[in-house]
């Protein structure tokens, strides 16, 4: 990675790097406000979101993945707990299974020592399609996304246009990274088996844009996984449900 991403830090504790999905690091800003509670919380805005800029080498999400791995190393981290929501999820499997296996750098399997996949992507499970974001409307994303779509749908004609300027940017940059193929890796499936720290596997019951059962699946994937779902929430259920979110995120960490 030839620029440092920007990175924000908060608390005291063990490690934890907290990787956004496509709508942008704001989507996990009341994660990190309650992980900085008793960890230390990295907040990486992934180069290209938000308008910050995109090296050209940074051309898939498993090259996020070795950027973030060798920044963690860069600074001497170890015992991390990676939490990814959506598309960061997909950036932390990578990352688990990188990190494990020796591919992301000489000291394989001694950084990354426990992964939160929040509603992630990145596999393709056979039966359970992943919803294309890229085809939806503003109002279709959120009976995609939310259990309470009329709660949180934002009528885009009511939008600033730098905030429509940030959404519509983030949206290329994940096209860019994850659009063909769409939002998944082809063989990471198979391979996750080879991750050998714990996974707990979060999934709002009513996400339509990665189904329960495409998150089934993906826990089904790991050697040493647990998947929790999380009634009356969507793709982001620690939006519409944070408190049960934090209690399984304190356990992990107390645990």
């Amino acid at each position: 990675m030839t620029t440092e991403p920007l990175l924000t830090e908060a608390g005291t504790g063990r490690p934890v790097l907290l990787l956004h999905g496509g709508g942008g690091p704001a989507t996990v800003a009341p994660l990190a406000r309650h992980l900085a509670g008793s960890a230390h919380v990295l907040t990486p805005v992934h180069p290209g979101w938000d308008g910050t800029e995109r090296p050209a080498a940074l051309a898939r999400v498993s090259d996020l993945a070795d950027a973030y791995l060798d920044l963690l190393r860069r600074r001497g981290l170890r015992d991390v707990l990676v939490v990814g929501s959506s598309l960061g999820g997909w950036i932390g499997a990578e990352m688990a299974l990188r990190d494990g296996d020796g591919s992301g750098g000489e000291e394989g399997g001694a950084t990354v020592s426990g992964l939160v996949l929040i509603d992630a992507v990145g596999i393709g499970v056979d039966g359970e399609p992943l919803a294309d974001v890229f085809a939806l409307d503003a109002r279709g994303l959120a009976e995609h996304s939310w259990h309470d779509p009329d709660r949180h749908f934002v009528d885009p004609a009511t939008l600033p246009p730098a905030e429509l300027a940030r959404r519509r940017g983030n949206l290329a940059t994940m096209l860019a990274l994850a659009g063909d193929p769409y939002m998944h890796d082809p063989g990471l499936r198979e391979r996750l088996r080879q991750v050998r720290v714990p996974v707990l596997v979060l999934w709002g019951e009513s996400d339509r844009v990665a189904t329960p059962g495409y998150g089934a699946a993906y826990a089904r994937a790991f050697a040493d996984a647990r998947f929790v779902t999380v009634p009356g929430a969507g793709h982001l259920p620690h939006l519409e449900r944070p408190e049960a979110v934090f209690a399984h995120l304190d356990a992990v960490l107390a645990g």
